[in-house]
């Protein structure tokens, strides 16, 4: 493969590679706790991933791209049991740290990916996720990286057709301009139907009370997937 072409194939990563140090309870809950609940995610790799399989029963996922240290994903699963929660994140104290909690919680529906969000949505199937949520993802402000947000028209057609019919896509940023830019996106999208903002659908994370002491507004979007065989106008 010329270099050209190796360029082309790498894809555009939509976050900062972020390695941390670990504490010990964090090394100590990933020593314990990946072999079982842990996946890595490998650039390039279509293989089917089998969430039933993943999890061990049918029931309906979360996925959770970018959990930052996973306190609100802990508190979502906590709360919902019925529901697993596939969480990817690149920062490794964080994944740590949602392993401790998964632990000190006693959660049997929480599994943890490590890697680029976007391959692993390549190999989960159509139509088998209940929601995404994309919290407080890096806003990428420079317009010259604009390219590498998460929110753009070809992940985001990616991520629909992940969602089963009436899935919910929730999006929240504490960047008024990405905010815009997001609306704006996830409008154009024709197979996706804008709901009514709900903030308390979530817990509070980290990120999000960085941007509040900073000032900064809080903007929650949420979509869903439109059923099948009915025009836009006909959408609840």
């Amino acid at each position: 493969m010329s270099d050209t072409e190796t360029a082309a194939a790498r894809p555009i990563r939509t976050f900062h590679p972020r390695r941390g140090r670990m504490s010990s309870r964090h090394a100590d809950a990933h020593e314990t706790l990946w072999p079982k609940l842990g996946l890595t995610v490998t650039d390039g790799d279509r293989t089917p991933l089998d969430l039933t399989d993943l999890f061990g029963r049918d029931a309906p996922v979360v996925l959770e791209i970018g959990f930052g240290m996973g306190d609100a994903t802990a508190a979502m699963a906590a709360a919902d049991p019925g529901r697993g929660y596939l969480g990817v994140e690149v920062h490794t104290p964080g994944i740590g740290n949602l392993l401790a909690l998964v632990g000190e919680l006693g959660l049997d529906n929480v599994r943890v990916a490590c890697g680029d969000a976007m391959q692993l949505v390549h190999r989960i199937s159509p139509a088998v996720l209940d929601a995404v949520h994309v919290f407080f993802p890096d806003p990428w402000p420079k317009a010259r990286h604009h390219k590498r947000r998460l929110i753009q028209p070809s992940n985001v057609a990616l991520l629909r057709e992940r969602l089963r019919p009436g899935g919910v896509l929730h999006c929240a940023t504490d960047w008024p301009e990405y905010a815009e830019a997001m609306a704006e996106t996830l409008d154009a999208d024709p197979g996706l139907h804008r709901l009514p903002a709900n903030p308390h659908a979530r817990p509070e994370t980290k990120f999000e009370r960085r941007g509040t002491l900073a000032g900064r507004p809080i903007t929650d979007l949420r979509y869903e997937r439109r059923l099948p065989h009915r025009r836009p106008e006909e959408q609840p």
